[in-house]
């Protein structure tokens, strides 16, 4: 029989639902940090929440920070212990170069180190021709990779970022990018070493690469990102730090004293956007037979946090007679009651599911694990949700 679905409660929570939120004392905004930047912005990685944006849509060059598209969408496609040659096309590219010769062979994983680390062009284009076949194949998913993520302000030439027409970004995007990326593990790791030796088959002496990113000896708590430079698109820099469990990013776009503005930034985001936890897992809601599925955190300033409301939306004849017989106690639609969504004035900013009490509540979904599509990606649950429905709505 099919399973019917169809929502059909939906009523505002009290704010008083989850006992461990708090009123804010009083409404208000907050003046953004003053930087010297043509763009910028600042994000919070765990909500994918954009926290200060100074013309953070402006296209423009945002030379080596392509390099963050090129790493990804490496990382999603390659294996890290494939062999990766120095083609001709590779081999002493113009601008920033890790030197490698003609014909080297290094690890998928070294170059990405050469990459992000040392910002090597040589890299950029060797990787692209073995994952992409070709460095307009590799151009083309990064282009891919944009449109998935509705970076609708970007647009990719190239794996390195010289300078060429067509290729550019914003602050804005660049940021939901970098959230993006910092989810991976194996990116993660990588932007936030400063020193690495690789091995060298052509000499008796190792690579060895100190990160051009002097935010992660200048900042307490840096962990990232990456460095550009070009005489058309001048210093651009994209950071990231963690601080008491937050991860923010700061992206600056000609910006000629960057590394004190990405230290204000992030100043400003931790001193006054802190994670708040708005519910905990298997959390009794009030007045109700249900419990929440996850937990979830946002950042919040205190003048915003009266101006969160939570909306449950309960399901009905959520399976019809003859299918419960089907379901599995560790499928995840089994005890399914519905969902809360999040929202902060009036704008959907993510949503958690709920399960009648002592259903089976399936595992909260790894972070790099979780999609990212926006307001649906807000928390990680987002990709085990839609699966969820999916299920459902089946015949």
């Amino acid at each position: 029989m099919r399973k019917l679905m169809k929502f059909v409660a939906c009523m505002l929570v009290p704010l008083f639902l989850f006992p461990s939120f708090r009123l804010a004392e009083a409404q208000g905004t907050i003046p953004g940090p003053s930087t010297h930047a043509q763009s910028a912005a600042l994000i919070d990685v765990t909500s994918g929440r954009i926290l200060y944006s100074k013309d953070g849509d402006k296209e423009l060059r945002i030379a080596s920070l392509t390099k963050i598209m090129t790493a990804i969408v490496a990382i999603e496609h390659g294996k890290l212990d494939d062999k990766v040659k120095v083609t001709s096309s590779a081999f002493a590219k113009e601008g920033s170069s890790l030197y490698l010769k003609l014909g080297e062979v290094m690890t998928l994983e070294n170059m990405l180190y050469g990459l992000m680390l040392r910002s090597g062009n040589d890299a950029a284009s060797a990787i692209a021709e073995h994952v992409g076949g070709s460095e307009e194949g590799f151009v083309l998913l990064m282009n891919k990779k944009a449109e998935q993520m509705g970076l609708t302000h970007s647009h990719f030439m190239n794996p390195h970022g010289l300078d060429a027409d067509g290729h550019y970004s914003t602050a804005n995007d660049l940021a939901r990018l970098t959230a993006y990326a910092l989810k991976n593990p194996v990116f993660k790791r990588i932007v936030a070493t400063e020193n690495k030796k690789a091995p060298n088959p052509n000499e008796s002496w190792e690579y060895s690469w100190q990160n051009k990113n002097k935010m992660l000896r200048l900042y307490e708590g840096a962990d990232g990102v990456k460095t550009g430079y070009t005489k058309k698109a001048f210093r651009c820099l994209v950071s990231s730090a963690t601080r008491d469990g937050q991860q923010l990013a700061a992206v600056t776009l000609n910006d000629g004293d960057d590394w004190n503005d990405h230290a204000r930034m992030l100043d400003f985001g931790f001193e006054n956007f802190p994670l708040v936890e708005i519910a905990k897992k298997e959390q009794p809601v009030q007045n109700t037979d249900v419990v929440t599925g996850r937990g979830f955190i946002y950042p919040l300033a205190k003048s915003e946090t009266s101006s969160l409301t939570k909306k449950l939306i309960l399901l009905e004849n959520r399976i019809q007679e003859g299918s419960e017989a089907d379901a599995k106690p560790t499928d995840p639609s089994f005890g399914l009651a519905g969902r809360i969504d999040m929202q902060l004035d009036g704008k959907l900013v993510g949503s958690i599911p709920v399960y009648h009490k002592g259903s089976y509540i399936p595992p909260e979904p790894k972070t790099e694990d979780s999609t990212w599509g926006g307001i649906a990606d807000v928390s990680s649950w987002a990709a085990a949700w839609r699966a969820v429905l999916s299920h459902l709505l089946s015949p």
